[in-house]
Parts: C-alpha cells; sequence; structure tokens
C-alpha cells in the first residue's frame, strides 16, 4: 500500500504500489535513473544503485518541461 503522504527525500521504499522503471538505454551496471508514476499523478525519481535511498517527487508539469528540454538538447552538455 501507498504510503499516505508522499514526500521529496523520503526512502524510495517506501512509496509502494508502483511501477518502477528505466530507459532501455540504461546500462547493465545499475547506471541507471529510475521513474515511477504515482496514483496522484505526480512522478517519483530514484537512482537505481540505491533503490532504497530517497526518491524525489516533481509534478507532471515538470517532468513535461524536463523532458521537453532534454529532446532539445538543453541538457546534451551534461553528457559529455
Amino acid at each position: 500500500m501507498m504510503a499516505n503522504t508522499i514526500a521529496n527525500g523520503m526512502p524510495a521504499t517506501d512509496v509502494t504500489d508502483v511501477a518502477w522503471r528505466k530507459s532501455s538505454r540504461s546500462g547493465a551496471l545499475g547506471n541507471c535513473v529510475e521513474v515511477a508514476r504515482l496514483a496522484t499523478g505526480e512522478i517519483a525519481v530514484r537512482n537505481s544503485r540505491f533503490p532504497h535511498g530517497p526518491a524525489l517527487v516533481y509534478t507532471k508539469a515538470e517532468i513535461e518541461a524536463f523532458v521537453a528540454g532534454a529532446k532539445d538538447g538543453e541538457f546534451d552538455d551534461l553528457a559529455s
């Protein structure tokens, strides 16, 4: 059962009844960012290397803005 209150920085293991997923481009060494849609419509994000670590929670609008920026190449310098 999902915790009553989902908050930024809470242990990702407390975010339950969600399907965590990662990009098919993620490497086999666990260097992945995982995302899950919450019942509220918000999106939780965690580091696959630390699945028990903190989960960050973003609104749908925040994720849409980030994904659009990534598609436009705004963050390409981070991968260089």
